[in-house]
């Protein structure tokens, strides 16, 4: 079978990392064939590292209309993110977004649905699912180990940046130019896999969200979120880039037992009985359920990453090998994103599905008046 002819759309940093491997040879069935970007200093850097085979193009249309490729990946800014994809889809073509999927629910929804009639393979660069450790919990969620989930904390805060980071392009940490801070930036990797290991979305969301709380950037640097879910579940997720040393610790409680993630590793305090049952026929006053503590396997290191992803999405192409992360799923996380702005915006609960014209509503006010336009 002939080689995925990759194209690639945007050439800053996470562009210029996907070419390097796609040109190195480490995706089998894969070829780096043509690059777009609109800055000439970036194309000059494409002429200057890239293999001469690789064409280069000023112009996304022309790439597209060029015959050369077969799928591309967008690696632009994030409100562009829909419209590069939906013109890639109208010209036949595959399509591997990174993350996020965009901005706003309503410009997703509307990739997601010209991608599901095109018939082509629709993939979101969600690399971090990859990580060994988040496929296992996955599996013992999906697979009852835990029972019914109660609860989770996420305490994600070492996503430490500075305030140099910021100010090293002027479309970082604008509401015009990036959508968002650190929800938009550095955690839609967590928000995603919120969902993914959860295997389910929260119906309401209280969430406070603090804007230039450590640096000089008007979008937001520190978020703590509640949720609650259908099956009577909740959660809080905290997160922020102006934490130094920070911590990731990620729990998951069940009625069989908890979870704990922290240090690349899982451990499993599991329940000898389900806590409903023990509950149901303890005597004692201040009994407890046995518990033991599990040191879970888990090999792989952090996993294949972005490589490993457009593998997945290039063996997707060639044999039709299911997507680790369809592109439909960057859907869920936009969603979150979105609702816990909307929560601090309007100061109260936000219900799951949310009003989607006020929440552009209000974006759009903050575009408006945003420092960088």
């Amino acid at each position: 079978m002939s080689d995925v002819r990759f194209g690639i759309v945007g050439l800053g940093v996470m562009g210029r990392g996907h070419a390097s491997y796609l040109t190195n040879g480490t995706i089998k069935g894969a070829v780096l064939a043509a690059v777009s970007d609109t800055s000439p200093q970036s194309l000059e850097w494409a002429k200057n590292e890239l293999p001469a085979a690789v064409r280069c193009f000023d112009s996304y249309s022309a790439m597209l209309q060029s015959g050369a490729i077969d799928a591309v990946i967008v690696a632009t800014p994030h409100y562009y993110h829909p419209d590069l994809a939906v013109q890639a889809l109208h010209h036949q073509l595959h399509v591997l977004v990174e993350k996020p999927a965009g901005v706003y629910t309503q410009q997703v929804r509307q990739m997601n649905d010209v991608a599901a009639a095109s018939g082509k393979v629709f993939g979101m660069m969600f690399n971090q699912r990859t990580n060994p450790v988040f496929q296992k919990v996955r599996d013992l969620v999906a697979t009852g180990e835990l029972g019914v989930i109660k609860r989770f904390n996420w305490i994600v805060t070492d996503w430490y940046r500075s305030q140099a980071y910021y100010n090293s392009g002027s479309w970082r940490a604008t509401w015009a130019l990036e959508g968002g801070g650190i929800l938009m930036n550095q955690a839609p990797h967590n928000v995603d896999l919120l969902t993914w290991t959860l295997g389910m979305m929260p119906t309401r969301i209280r969430a406070f969200c603090h804007f230039g709380k450590h640096h000089q950037i008007e979008v937001e640097d520190d978020v703590t979120a509640y949720m609650e879910y259908p099956n009577g579940a909740t959660g809080v997720f905290i997160t922020t880039t102006g934490d130094a040393p920070g911590t990731n610790r990620y729990e998951i409680t069940g009625d069989r037992g908890k979870l704990v993630i922290e240090n690349n590793q899982i451990t499993f305090w599991r329940l000898r009985r389900p806590e409903p049952e023990f509950n149901a026929s303890n005597t004692q006053p201040f009994g407890a359920p046995e518990v033991w503590k599990c040191e879970v396997p888990v090999s792989g290191g952090a996993g294949l990453q972005h490589p490993g992803i457009t593998q997945n999405f290039t063996d997707a192409i060639r044999y039709g090998t299911p997507l680790l992360a369809p592109g439909a799923d960057g859907l869920n996380g936009v969603t979150l994103v979105n609702a816990m702005y909307l929560s601090t915006w309007t100061d109260g609960w936000v219900d799951l599905p949310f009003d989607e014209n006020l929440f552009l509503a209000q974006l759009n006010q903050r575009r408006a008046a945003s420092e960088r336009k």
